[in-house]
């Protein structure tokens, strides 16, 4: 493993930890969210079929579950292209993209953007959560799962030469399945071995997050490697002390997410966060933390 310590690895290869700057540790790219289409009431069904518009603009982004071609990231590469180079333009660097196994990740195309925008990524590793596992993840053993990882990072993901550069993030239901949990032992168990970083998805409720953790310890983890996503509390864990374990992102993933279709886009934590945080008093030091250093701490290679 001495060609990995003490590097990241990203889309076009192994970085120094000190090229990455800004970072954003949770984002998507280029996904499809199809599982997750919820069907609005009959009589607002004509508004989930149609395209984008002004005038159901605001429809979509109170109901972004419910429009079809919302939850087709897929299709924008060209604006999040465009969308990385401004990111790049506004002072960021680098993005973790936490597309996985059963969600459409798409290697190549994360090598295609980060080639032509100078923006480094680094790819997950892993499958999301159980209602996107196909039969045959189901039926892997934790030791075949296991090897799936390993070569995702070793060797390439999606029969390509591109290797991923983290575990995750890796999809967990409540209440956690049989699969999902053999899952989060075939993390740790990689983890393990390459002493790598992984970053997970709970399921919705205040429980899981423990649950997770008890059992990614139990199989071997190295948790201060491993980040729990979604939990939206900055201000309070600064003032609480945790500082240096903190991480941010947007976690785009649907098209009304981004600038095009009204969004926020990707460059909104830097542009528009980041005032508001020194505003509230948390200090450029802390902010450098929580861009800049911990994200090449949690990316590195042990």
């Amino acid at each position: 493993m001495s060609s990995l310590s003490g590097k990241v690895q990203t889309v076009l290869g192994l970085v120094e930890p000190s090229q990455l700057g800004r970072t954003l540790t949770h984002e998507h790219l280029t996904m499809t969210f199809d599982f997750c289409y919820h069907p609005p009431p009959s009589c607002q069904e004509a508004f989930s079929k149609e395209p984008f518009m002004l005038k159901n603009l605001f429809w979509i982004q109170k109901n972004p579950y419910s429009h079809k071609e919302n939850l087709r990231l897929n299709q924008e590469t060209e604006a999040v292209r465009e969308e990385l180079l401004h990111f790049k333009a506004s002072g960021g660097g680098t993005m973790v993209e936490n597309t996985t196994i059963g969600i459409s990740r798409d290697v190549q195309t994360l090598k295609r953007l980060a080639q032509e925008t100078g923006v480094h990524i680094v790819s997950g590793a892993g499958f999301y959560v159980d209602a996107t596992h196909s039969p045959q993840t189901r039926a892997m053993s934790v030791e075949q799962l296991t090897d799936v990882l390993m070569k995702e990072i070793l060797h390439g993901a999606d029969g390509t030469s591109i290797k991923c550069g983290v575990i995750g993030e890796i999809g967990c239901s409540w209440p956690l399945t049989e699969s999902e949990k053999r899952v989060l032992q075939a993390t740790a168990h990689a983890q393990d071995q390459l002493g790598c970083p992984v970053i997970i998805h709970p399921g919705r409720n205040s429980r899981a997050p423990f649950q997770i953790i008890r059992i990614l310890q139990e199989a071997g983890a190295d948790i201060s490697k491993t980040v729990m996503s979604h939990l939206d509390r900055v201000r309070l864990l600064v003032d609480e002390g945790y500082e240096d374990r903190i991480l941010v992102a947007h976690d785009i993933h649907t098209k009304h997410r981004l600038v095009k279709y009204g969004g926020h886009g990707y460059s909104h934590i830097l542009t528009n966060v980041v005032p508001k945080m020194l505003l509230r008093g948390i200090t450029e030091r802390a902010i450098d933390k929580i861009l800049i250093e911990n994200p090449q701490q949690w990316l590195t290679f042990k």
